[in-house]
Protein backbone atom coordinates (compact mmCIF):
# COMPACT_ATOMS: atom_id res chain seq x y z
CA UNK A 1 0.00 0.00 0.00
CA UNK A 2 1.51 3.06 -1.32
CA UNK A 3 1.97 5.87 2.03
CA UNK A 4 0.04 8.85 2.20
CA UNK A 5 2.29 12.46 1.99
CA UNK A 6 2.64 13.56 5.60
CA UNK A 7 0.92 16.90 5.86
CA UNK A 8 2.66 20.27 5.62
CA UNK A 9 3.25 23.03 7.39
CA UNK A 10 2.24 26.27 5.77
CA UNK A 11 2.35 29.67 6.54
CA UNK A 12 -0.33 31.14 4.45
CA UNK A 13 0.23 35.29 4.14
CA UNK A 14 -2.51 37.72 3.37
CA UNK A 15 -1.90 41.42 4.42
CA UNK A 16 -5.58 42.30 4.16
CA UNK A 17 -7.53 39.21 5.85
CA UNK A 18 -11.08 40.77 6.61
CA UNK A 19 -13.59 38.32 4.54
CA UNK A 20 -15.89 41.01 5.08
CA UNK A 21 -14.11 43.52 2.91
CA UNK A 22 -13.13 41.65 0.34
CA UNK A 23 -12.30 38.59 -1.95
CA UNK A 24 -8.81 38.14 -0.66
CA UNK A 25 -9.95 37.44 3.05
CA UNK A 26 -12.84 34.89 1.79
CA UNK A 27 -10.43 33.31 -0.18
CA UNK A 28 -7.83 32.99 3.15
CA UNK A 29 -10.83 31.99 5.23
CA UNK A 30 -12.09 28.97 2.85
CA UNK A 31 -8.56 27.55 1.74
CA UNK A 32 -7.38 27.39 5.68
CA UNK A 33 -10.27 25.90 6.60
CA UNK A 34 -10.18 22.84 3.65
CA UNK A 35 -6.44 22.94 3.67
CA UNK A 36 -7.46 21.76 7.84
CA UNK A 37 -9.68 19.10 6.99
CA UNK A 38 -7.34 17.45 4.68
CA UNK A 39 -4.81 17.40 7.50
CA UNK A 40 -2.20 20.06 7.19
CA UNK A 41 -1.64 22.97 9.57
CA UNK A 42 -1.80 26.64 8.73
CA UNK A 43 -0.56 29.44 10.41
CA UNK A 44 -2.46 32.42 8.71
CA UNK A 45 -0.33 35.53 9.43
CA UNK A 46 -2.19 38.65 8.76
CA UNK A 47 -2.37 42.19 9.41
CA UNK A 48 -5.38 44.58 10.10
CA UNK A 49 -8.46 43.88 9.29
CA UNK A 50 -7.53 40.46 10.48
CA UNK A 51 -8.95 37.40 9.16
CA UNK A 52 -11.83 35.39 10.37
CA UNK A 53 -10.89 31.92 10.38
CA UNK A 54 -13.06 29.16 11.05
CA UNK A 55 -12.17 26.14 13.44
CA UNK A 56 -12.00 23.15 12.27
CA UNK A 57 -11.92 19.76 13.90
CA UNK A 58 -9.89 17.31 12.63
CA UNK A 59 -6.13 16.10 12.24
CA UNK A 60 -5.20 19.45 11.26
CA UNK A 61 -5.52 23.03 12.77
CA UNK A 62 -6.01 26.27 11.70
CA UNK A 63 -3.90 29.29 13.84
CA UNK A 64 -4.07 33.16 13.13
CA UNK A 65 -0.85 34.72 13.78
CA UNK A 66 -1.15 38.33 13.54
CA UNK A 67 1.74 40.79 12.71
CA UNK A 68 -0.01 44.12 13.20
CA UNK A 69 0.51 47.14 10.87
CA UNK A 70 0.01 50.74 12.13
CA UNK A 71 -3.78 50.17 10.95
CA UNK A 72 -3.48 53.65 8.63
CA UNK A 73 -6.95 52.60 7.32
CA UNK A 74 -9.14 51.49 9.56
CA UNK A 75 -12.73 52.36 9.18
CA UNK A 76 -13.42 54.19 11.87
CA UNK A 77 -10.23 56.45 11.47
CA UNK A 78 -9.06 56.35 7.93
CA UNK A 79 -5.54 57.88 6.94
CA UNK A 80 -5.16 58.90 11.21
CA UNK A 81 -1.93 60.12 12.44
CA UNK A 82 -0.07 57.71 14.89
CA UNK A 83 0.55 58.37 18.63
CA UNK A 84 4.91 58.55 18.85
CA UNK A 85 4.43 55.73 21.39
CA UNK A 86 2.84 53.35 17.99
CA UNK A 87 6.43 53.11 16.14
CA UNK A 88 8.56 50.37 16.78
CA UNK A 89 10.79 50.97 14.08
CA UNK A 90 11.77 51.66 10.49
CA UNK A 91 9.12 49.62 8.96
CA UNK A 92 6.09 52.08 10.56
CA UNK A 93 8.07 55.25 9.35
CA UNK A 94 8.11 53.53 6.40
CA UNK A 95 4.35 53.00 6.03
CA UNK A 96 3.22 56.31 7.28
CA UNK A 97 5.38 57.67 5.07
CA UNK A 98 3.56 56.36 1.94
CA UNK A 99 0.28 56.78 3.40
CA UNK A 100 1.04 60.35 4.07
CA UNK A 101 2.65 60.88 0.28
CA UNK A 102 -0.87 59.29 -1.33
CA UNK A 103 0.59 55.65 -1.54
CA UNK A 104 -0.75 52.63 -0.63
CA UNK A 105 2.44 50.94 1.23
CA UNK A 106 0.93 47.89 2.67
CA UNK A 107 1.84 45.39 0.36
CA UNK A 108 5.46 46.59 0.87
CA UNK A 109 5.38 47.13 4.77
CA UNK A 110 3.94 43.34 5.33
CA UNK A 111 6.13 41.73 3.27
CA UNK A 112 9.07 43.16 5.07
CA UNK A 113 7.27 42.37 8.50
CA UNK A 114 6.53 39.10 7.50
CA UNK A 115 10.01 38.41 6.38
CA UNK A 116 11.40 39.39 9.81
CA UNK A 117 8.79 37.24 11.36
CA UNK A 118 10.04 34.18 9.05
CA UNK A 119 13.63 34.93 9.60
CA UNK A 120 12.71 34.21 13.35
CA UNK A 121 11.06 30.87 12.95
CA UNK A 122 13.37 29.10 10.41
CA UNK A 123 12.31 25.56 10.18
CA UNK A 124 8.80 25.85 11.50
CA UNK A 125 7.09 25.77 7.99
CA UNK A 126 7.45 23.56 4.76
CA UNK A 127 5.88 26.60 2.39
CA UNK A 128 5.49 30.16 2.54
CA UNK A 129 1.93 30.73 0.51
CA UNK A 130 1.58 34.57 -0.13
CA UNK A 131 -1.92 35.49 -1.09
CA UNK A 132 -1.00 38.27 -3.58
CA UNK A 133 1.07 40.85 -1.19
CA UNK A 134 3.59 40.84 -3.68
CA UNK A 135 6.02 42.71 -1.61
CA UNK A 136 10.04 43.07 -2.15
CA UNK A 137 10.06 41.62 1.66
CA UNK A 138 9.24 38.16 0.17
CA UNK A 139 11.95 37.83 -2.38
CA UNK A 140 15.03 35.21 -1.27
CA UNK A 141 12.55 33.54 0.95
CA UNK A 142 13.83 30.00 -0.57
CA UNK A 143 17.26 30.87 0.87
CA UNK A 144 16.56 30.85 4.02
CA UNK A 145 14.54 27.53 3.52
CA UNK A 146 10.83 28.39 2.98
CA UNK A 147 9.94 27.54 -0.82
CA UNK A 148 7.23 30.13 -1.85
CA UNK A 149 3.67 29.68 -3.26
CA UNK A 150 1.99 32.94 -4.78
CA UNK A 151 -1.78 33.29 -5.44
CA UNK A 152 -2.31 35.89 -7.42
CA UNK A 153 -6.29 36.61 -8.44
CA UNK A 154 -5.90 39.36 -10.87
CA UNK A 155 -3.67 42.03 -11.59
CA UNK A 156 -4.62 44.96 -9.99
CA UNK A 157 -3.55 46.87 -12.84
CA UNK A 158 -6.79 46.44 -14.35
CA UNK A 159 -8.40 47.80 -11.14
CA UNK A 160 -6.42 50.70 -11.69
CA UNK A 161 -6.82 51.40 -15.76
CA UNK A 162 -10.64 51.24 -14.75
CA UNK A 163 -10.91 53.70 -12.03
CA UNK A 164 -8.37 55.89 -14.14
CA UNK A 165 -10.87 55.64 -16.75
CA UNK A 166 -13.71 56.65 -14.98
CA UNK A 167 -12.03 59.43 -12.89
CA UNK A 168 -13.88 62.78 -13.44
CA UNK A 169 -10.39 65.26 -13.30
CA UNK A 170 -6.86 65.64 -13.51
CA UNK A 171 -6.25 65.81 -10.23
CA UNK A 172 -8.28 62.63 -9.46
CA UNK A 173 -6.11 60.75 -11.92
CA UNK A 174 -2.77 62.39 -10.71
CA UNK A 175 -4.53 60.90 -7.15
CA UNK A 176 -4.79 57.51 -8.51
CA UNK A 177 -1.60 56.89 -9.79
CA UNK A 178 0.16 57.70 -6.91
CA UNK A 179 -2.41 55.36 -4.99
CA UNK A 180 -1.16 52.43 -7.42
CA UNK A 181 2.04 53.08 -7.17
CA UNK A 182 2.67 49.98 -5.63
CA UNK A 183 2.05 48.20 -8.10
CA UNK A 184 5.17 48.41 -10.11
CA UNK A 185 6.96 46.86 -7.28
CA UNK A 186 4.16 44.14 -7.56
CA UNK A 187 5.14 43.65 -11.15
CA UNK A 188 8.82 43.16 -10.70
CA UNK A 189 8.63 40.77 -7.95
CA UNK A 190 5.94 38.48 -9.94
CA UNK A 191 8.34 37.75 -12.99
CA UNK A 192 10.86 36.60 -10.44
CA UNK A 193 8.32 33.89 -9.16
CA UNK A 194 8.32 30.32 -9.89
CA UNK A 195 5.15 28.90 -8.21
CA UNK A 196 2.46 31.34 -9.37
CA UNK A 197 -1.45 30.16 -8.82
CA UNK A 198 -4.30 31.82 -9.91
CA UNK A 199 -8.26 31.12 -10.01
CA UNK A 200 -9.34 31.55 -13.83
CA UNK A 201 -7.83 30.89 -17.57
CA UNK A 202 -8.73 34.62 -18.16
CA UNK A 203 -6.36 35.97 -15.00
CA UNK A 204 -3.44 33.46 -16.30
CA UNK A 205 -3.27 35.27 -19.69
CA UNK A 206 -3.48 38.76 -18.18
CA UNK A 207 -0.85 37.90 -15.18
CA UNK A 208 1.71 37.00 -18.39
CA UNK A 209 0.13 40.13 -20.08
CA UNK A 210 0.42 42.99 -17.49
CA UNK A 211 2.87 41.60 -15.21
CA UNK A 212 5.42 39.79 -17.17
CA UNK A 213 5.03 36.27 -15.66
CA UNK A 214 6.21 33.13 -17.38
CA UNK A 215 3.15 31.79 -18.52
CA UNK A 216 5.05 28.48 -17.20
CA UNK A 217 4.88 29.46 -14.01
CA UNK A 218 1.58 30.00 -13.10
CA UNK A 219 -0.79 26.86 -12.41
CA UNK A 220 -4.76 27.59 -12.85
CA UNK A 221 -6.72 26.11 -9.68
CA UNK A 222 -10.30 27.49 -9.60
CA UNK A 223 -11.53 28.54 -6.38
CA UNK A 224 -15.72 27.95 -5.57
CA UNK A 225 -18.27 28.05 -2.91
CA UNK A 226 -18.44 26.31 0.49
CA UNK A 227 -21.36 23.89 -1.14
CA UNK A 228 -22.37 22.82 2.76
CA UNK A 229 -23.36 26.20 3.22
CA UNK A 230 -24.07 27.41 -0.10
CA UNK A 231 -27.20 25.17 -0.82
CA UNK A 232 -31.02 25.52 -1.94
CA UNK A 233 -33.45 25.37 0.91
CA UNK A 234 -37.28 25.20 0.75
CA UNK A 235 -37.38 26.42 3.98
CA UNK A 236 -36.94 30.04 2.93
CA UNK A 237 -39.52 31.41 0.96
CA UNK A 238 -38.98 33.51 -2.80
CA UNK A 239 -39.58 37.12 -2.59
CA UNK A 240 -41.18 38.09 -6.20
CA UNK A 241 -39.91 40.37 -8.12
CA UNK A 242 -36.08 40.29 -5.89
CA UNK A 243 -32.75 40.72 -7.60
CA UNK A 244 -29.67 40.27 -5.32
CA UNK A 245 -26.17 41.54 -5.90
CA UNK A 246 -22.91 41.40 -4.39
CA UNK A 247 -21.44 44.76 -5.24
CA UNK A 248 -19.51 47.55 -4.40
CA UNK A 249 -21.07 51.29 -4.68
CA UNK A 250 -17.70 53.28 -5.08
CA UNK A 251 -15.86 50.65 -7.34
CA UNK A 252 -16.25 51.36 -11.33
CA UNK A 253 -15.17 47.53 -12.31
CA UNK A 254 -18.13 46.80 -9.97
CA UNK A 255 -20.57 47.97 -12.55
CA UNK A 256 -23.18 48.91 -10.11
CA UNK A 257 -24.07 51.71 -11.69
CA UNK A 258 -25.17 50.10 -15.01
CA UNK A 259 -27.32 47.19 -12.74
CA UNK A 260 -28.88 50.29 -11.20
CA UNK A 261 -30.01 51.60 -14.71
CA UNK A 262 -31.32 48.43 -15.67
CA UNK A 263 -33.53 48.20 -12.61
CA UNK A 264 -35.12 51.16 -13.61
CA UNK A 265 -35.59 49.95 -16.92
CA UNK A 266 -36.74 46.72 -16.08
CA UNK A 267 -39.62 48.73 -13.03
CA UNK A 268 -41.31 49.89 -16.83
CA UNK A 269 -42.48 46.70 -17.26
CA UNK A 270 -43.15 45.18 -13.59
CA UNK A 271 -42.64 44.92 -10.33
CA UNK A 272 -38.86 44.65 -9.04
CA UNK A 273 -36.59 45.82 -6.45
CA UNK A 274 -32.50 45.13 -5.52
CA UNK A 275 -30.84 44.18 -2.67
CA UNK A 276 -27.58 45.25 -2.98
CA UNK A 277 -24.87 43.36 -0.09
CA UNK A 278 -22.79 45.98 0.62
CA UNK A 279 -22.40 49.33 2.72
CA UNK A 280 -24.44 52.04 1.19
CA UNK A 281 -22.74 55.42 0.19
CA UNK A 282 -24.07 59.15 0.18
CA UNK A 283 -22.23 59.84 -2.81
CA UNK A 284 -20.84 58.63 -5.80
CA UNK A 285 -22.17 57.58 -9.25
CA UNK A 286 -24.35 55.32 -7.87
CA UNK A 287 -25.78 56.87 -5.33
CA UNK A 288 -26.60 60.07 -7.81
CA UNK A 289 -28.07 56.85 -10.37
CA UNK A 290 -30.66 55.91 -7.37
CA UNK A 291 -31.57 59.49 -7.22
CA UNK A 292 -31.83 60.57 -10.63
CA UNK A 293 -34.09 57.39 -11.29
CA UNK A 294 -36.04 57.71 -8.23
CA UNK A 295 -35.12 54.38 -6.94
CA UNK A 296 -34.62 55.17 -3.00
CA UNK A 297 -37.85 52.99 -2.41
CA UNK A 298 -36.58 49.97 -4.46
CA UNK A 299 -33.15 49.72 -3.81
CA UNK A 300 -31.92 48.27 0.00
CA UNK A 301 -28.51 48.21 0.27
CA UNK A 302 -27.41 45.51 3.43
CA UNK A 303 -23.81 45.11 5.13
CA UNK A 304 -22.85 43.14 8.46
CA UNK A 305 -24.72 39.81 7.34
CA UNK A 306 -23.86 36.95 9.10
CA UNK A 307 -23.12 33.92 6.78
CA UNK A 308 -26.43 32.36 6.91
CA UNK A 309 -28.37 35.42 6.47
CA UNK A 310 -26.08 36.15 3.18
CA UNK A 311 -27.24 32.62 1.99
CA UNK A 312 -30.72 32.87 2.99
CA UNK A 313 -30.81 36.87 1.25
CA UNK A 314 -29.83 34.91 -1.88
CA UNK A 315 -32.30 31.73 -1.14
CA UNK A 316 -34.94 34.17 -1.43
CA UNK A 317 -34.32 36.27 -4.68
CA UNK A 318 -35.96 35.41 -7.76
CA UNK A 319 -32.68 36.06 -9.50
CA UNK A 320 -28.66 36.96 -8.66
CA UNK A 321 -26.63 39.01 -10.84
CA UNK A 322 -23.27 39.82 -11.23
CA UNK A 323 -22.88 42.79 -13.13
CA UNK A 324 -19.41 43.56 -13.25
CA UNK A 325 -16.83 44.79 -15.70
CA UNK A 326 -14.45 42.53 -15.45
CA UNK A 327 -13.89 39.83 -12.75
CA UNK A 328 -10.67 37.79 -11.75
CA UNK A 329 -12.95 34.68 -10.67
CA UNK A 330 -16.47 35.77 -9.23
CA UNK A 331 -17.34 34.32 -6.03
CA UNK A 332 -20.65 36.09 -5.70
CA UNK A 333 -21.74 33.83 -9.40
CA UNK A 334 -20.28 30.84 -8.15
CA UNK A 335 -22.30 31.17 -4.90
CA UNK A 336 -25.23 32.31 -6.08
CA UNK A 337 -25.47 29.29 -8.08
CA UNK A 338 -24.48 27.00 -5.25
CA UNK A 339 -28.20 28.12 -3.53
CA UNK A 340 -29.77 26.85 -7.55
CA UNK A 341 -30.72 30.56 -7.85
CA UNK A 342 -30.53 31.37 -11.26
CA UNK A 343 -28.03 34.27 -12.74
CA UNK A 344 -27.42 37.08 -14.95
CA UNK A 345 -23.95 37.73 -15.07
CA UNK A 346 -21.70 39.64 -17.23
CA UNK A 347 -19.00 38.27 -19.53
CA UNK A 348 -16.33 40.58 -18.32
CA UNK A 349 -12.66 38.78 -17.47
CA UNK A 350 -13.06 35.49 -16.06
CA UNK A 351 -17.02 35.14 -15.09
CA UNK A 352 -17.83 33.35 -18.38
CA UNK A 353 -15.83 30.51 -17.18
CA UNK A 354 -17.74 30.37 -13.35
CA UNK A 355 -21.10 31.40 -15.05
CA UNK A 356 -20.84 29.01 -17.86
CA UNK A 357 -22.80 28.94 -21.16
CA UNK A 358 -25.58 31.66 -22.06
CA UNK A 359 -28.61 30.20 -21.38
CA UNK A 360 -27.49 26.86 -20.05
CA UNK A 361 -26.67 27.80 -16.95
CA UNK A 362 -26.85 31.48 -16.70
CA UNK A 363 -27.99 34.03 -19.09
CA UNK A 364 -25.09 36.24 -20.24
CA UNK A 365 -24.47 39.99 -20.67
CA UNK A 366 -21.99 42.13 -22.73
CA UNK A 367 -20.40 44.52 -19.48
CA UNK A 368 -21.75 47.72 -19.29
CA UNK A 369 -24.83 47.29 -21.33
CA UNK A 370 -27.24 48.37 -18.94
CA UNK A 371 -30.32 47.48 -21.72
CA UNK A 372 -29.16 43.99 -22.32
CA UNK A 373 -28.89 43.88 -18.69
CA UNK A 374 -32.66 44.45 -18.28
CA UNK A 375 -33.76 42.30 -20.95
CA UNK A 376 -31.92 39.17 -19.27
CA UNK A 377 -33.32 40.55 -15.85
CA UNK A 378 -37.00 41.22 -17.39
CA UNK A 379 -37.03 37.83 -18.73
CA UNK A 380 -36.04 35.89 -16.19
CA UNK A 381 -38.33 37.75 -13.82
CA UNK A 382 -40.92 36.77 -16.02
CA UNK A 383 -40.55 33.10 -16.87
CA UNK A 384 -40.36 30.16 -13.62
CA UNK A 385 -39.59 27.68 -15.66
CA UNK A 386 -36.11 28.95 -16.95
CA UNK A 387 -35.68 29.95 -13.40
CA UNK A 388 -36.10 26.40 -12.22
CA UNK A 389 -34.01 25.19 -15.23
CA UNK A 390 -31.14 27.69 -14.51
CA UNK A 391 -30.90 27.43 -11.31
CA UNK A 392 -30.40 23.50 -11.03
CA UNK A 393 -28.20 23.65 -14.09
CA UNK A 394 -26.14 26.36 -12.10
CA UNK A 395 -25.82 24.65 -9.17
CA UNK A 396 -24.63 21.62 -10.61
CA UNK A 397 -21.59 22.94 -12.42
CA UNK A 398 -20.23 24.62 -9.05
CA UNK A 399 -20.67 20.93 -7.49
CA UNK A 400 -18.41 19.37 -10.27
CA UNK A 401 -16.17 22.48 -10.90
CA UNK A 402 -15.92 24.95 -7.98
CA UNK A 403 -15.88 23.73 -4.27
CA UNK A 404 -12.88 25.09 -1.74
CA UNK A 405 -12.27 20.86 -1.50
CA UNK A 406 -11.00 21.12 -4.44
CA UNK A 407 -9.11 24.17 -4.16
CA UNK A 408 -7.42 23.01 -1.02
CA UNK A 409 -6.22 19.63 -2.90
CA UNK A 410 -5.08 21.33 -5.90
CA UNK A 411 -3.67 23.71 -4.06
CA UNK A 412 -1.49 21.69 -1.54
CA UNK A 413 -0.28 19.50 -5.22
CA UNK A 414 1.31 22.92 -5.88
CA UNK A 415 2.85 23.23 -2.57
CA UNK A 416 4.55 19.58 -3.04
CA UNK A 417 5.55 20.59 -6.17
CA UNK A 418 7.75 23.75 -5.03
CA UNK A 419 9.23 22.07 -2.17
CA UNK A 420 10.87 19.13 -4.45
CA UNK A 421 11.87 21.79 -6.51
CA UNK A 422 13.55 23.89 -4.38
CA UNK A 423 13.10 26.63 -6.05
CA UNK A 424 10.35 29.88 -4.77
CA UNK A 425 11.89 32.29 -7.18
CA UNK A 426 13.84 32.70 -10.19
CA UNK A 427 15.85 35.75 -11.47
CA UNK A 428 15.14 37.46 -14.71
CA UNK A 429 17.70 38.39 -16.60
CA UNK A 430 18.62 41.61 -17.51
CA UNK A 431 15.46 42.52 -15.22
CA UNK A 432 17.88 45.59 -14.08
CA UNK A 433 16.91 44.97 -10.51
CA UNK A 434 18.09 43.22 -7.31
CA UNK A 435 16.67 42.75 -3.90
CA UNK A 436 19.77 42.49 -1.45
CA UNK A 437 18.76 40.51 1.15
Amino acid sequence: MTALPPPLRIALLSYRGDPFCGGQGVYVRHLSRELARLGHHVDVIGSQPFPVLDEVEGPGSVRLVELPSLDLYRADDPFRTPKLGEYRGPVDVLEVAGMRTGGFPEPLTFSLRARQYLARHKGRYDVVHDNQTLGYGLLGLERHGFPLVTTIHHPVTVDRQLELDAAPTRLRRLSLRRWYAFTRMQRRVTQRLAHIITVSGSSKTEIAQHLGAAPGAISVVPIGADTRLWSPSDEVAVVPGRIVATSSADVPLKGLVYLVEALAKVRTEREAHLVVVCKKRADGPVAEAVRRFGLEPYIEFRSGLTDQELVDLYRSAEVACVPSLYEGFSLPAAEAMATGTPLVATTGGAIPEVAGPDGETCLAVPPGDAGALATALGRLLDDPELRAALGAAGRERVLANFTWQRAAELTADRYRTAIATGAGQRARAGSGWRYVA
